[in-house]
């Protein structure tokens, strides 16, 4: 593979250990050079909630009610705030730092970086556009963390459509390796989302809810057409090699990926991991 061809994997449903883990592995991947850098898509084998690096598990998540709702719980690599993965495309970017072009700065890296689901968004024939904060009222607002949930969060450079937030990533840099994932909404559930999460009390949860409906947005809520999870795999992938002006090659795990990837996986199941904090 040339720079400028990355490695793509489509890897359908799986559990959120495996999701997590995949992700991880190709960071590896890309660190020992035996590929460049890759694009992945993929989906989650049961509705999933997933926690930032940092959040406090115990503290803002109602862990009996995942569990009543038969959910998954993962902590991520990553920072930001809580995702229900459930209807919905999530992707993967992991590229060196040194990648030509890529800026220093993670909000820069960021904007570079989502280009890709700019692109994706337009091939759906969505108006999608960044949304820069340029006021310092503008700028004091993100880091106002109203709630857990991640589509409550402003971060810079949002995706927006009709001037509602339309996707949700996160990003990590370890040992000279950027990755980048997150949820691209096909429909959401406001409802269950929020259930998963602690509040002071219902007042504030009802306060939050109404606020997240006017802020975000999925994808079948303003398109014209219905689109399913399987229309959306070509549209972000040429959407991404666009973004980025990559070609993909498609990359099939090895046997020794395999194997690597099952000792990753151990980490992502463990209380240890999860209940870190």
């Amino acid at each position: 593979m040339s720079n400028n061809s990355w490695a793509y994997i489509e890897s359908g449903k799986n559990d959120a250990a495996y999701n997590m883990a995949l992700d991880e592995l190709l960071m590896e991947k890309v660190r020992s050079g035996t590929i460049p850098a890759a694009i992945r898509l993929y989906e989650w084998k049961t509705p999933t909630l997933s926690i930032g690096y940092f959040q406090k598990m115990k503290k803002e998540i109602d862990i009996d009610r995942v569990n009543e709702y038969g959910y998954e719980l993962v902590r991520r690599a990553t920072g930001g705030r809580g995702v229900l993965h459930d209807k919905e495309l999530t992707y993967s970017v992991v590229l060196p730092e040194t990648y030509p072009g890529m800026p220093e700065s993670v909000t820069e890296s960021y904007r570079i970086i989502s280009q890709g689901l700019l692109e994706g968004f337009r091939n759906l024939g969505l108006d999608a556009h960044f949304s820069i904060p340029r006021t310092k009222e503008e700028k004091k607002e993100l880091t106002n963390i109203r709630s857990s949930v991640c589509f409550d969060t402003p971060s810079w450079y949002e995706l927006v459509v009709e001037g509602r937030k339309i996707a949700g990533s996160a990003q990590t840099r370890q040992s000279g390796i950027i990755m980048q994932h997150g949820s691209i909404l096909l429909d959401v559930d406001v409802d269950h989302l929020f259930d998963m999460f602690t509040y002071a009390n219902e007042r504030f949860k009802n306060k939050m809810k109404e606020a997240f409906k006017e802020k975000a947005v999925a994808i079948n809520q303003i398109s014209s057409k219905e689109f399913s999870v399987e229309a959306l795999y070509p549209a972000f992938k040429k959407g991404f090699e666009k973004g980025l002006d990559i070609v993909t090659e498609p990359y099939i795990l090895t046997k020794d990926d395999e194997v690597r990837l099952l000792e990753i996986k151990r980490k992502y199941e463990s209380n240890e991991w999860n209940y870190r904090k």
